[in-house]
């Protein structure tokens, strides 16, 4: 059976703590709001090993645009979603996806171009199926790589971050959890 948005949407939303931090989102008002990453493909995974939908999911990743590129508008952003998740037992992390280019150099050794939407900063995964995000004012699923890879458990490198290193890494911690994913591609 094909994985569809609609079926990834359910799976994800299995997991309460998604279903949590999407329904408390648009309360900060955040431009161009995604939920992203691991907590929503990751429950395809989680279903497909007959694991609950939360399990392995290290962290909850939401991505945001804003032009104030400030350290200290970033950071209230980051307070408030605090207070608004302070009840839920998880890591959410927060970031605008304007300022990533600023600290990504100094933290990971290595230039980032500066993005123009948070869809970018989706598009810039290593694993090119992993490139998922819910667009939380539309409900819609953005995946420019389509679901295929992450239905069939298959990891392969990013054409457009081609960093073979980092991605064998990422690859490797996906393959610990869930041992039937395998890499594919150059």
């Amino acid at each position: 059976m094909q994985l569809t948005t609609q079926r990834l949407l359910e799976l994800a939303m299995a997991n309460p703590i998604n279903a949590e931090i999407t329904a408390r989102l648009p309360a900060l008002g955040l431009d161009q709001c995604l939920l992203t990453a691991g907590c929503l493909f990751q429950a395809v995974w989680n279903h497909q090993a007959g694991l609950t939908p939360d399990w392995g999911v290290k962290d909850y990743d939401v991505f945001y645009f804003d032009t104030d590129m400030s350290w200290e508008a970033e950071n209230e952003v980051i307070e408030r979603a605090g207070e608004l998740f302070h009840d839920l037992e998880a890591s959410i992390e927060v970031k605008n996806q304007a300022r990533v280019h600023l600290w990504y150099p100094q933290r990971f050794g290595m230039p980032y171009p500066q993005l123009h939407t948070a869809r970018d900063g989706v598009d810039r995964y290593l694993v090119a199926g992993t490139c998922i995000a819910l667009d939380v004012d539309t409900g819609e699923i953005y995946a420019p790589y389509g679901l295929a890879d992450i239905e069939q458990g298959i990891l392969r490198l990013n054409p457009i971050t081609p960093q073979p290193a980092l991605f064998e890494h990422k690859a490797r911690s996906y393959q610990a959890r869930w041992p039937w994913l395998r890499v594919e591609g150059p």
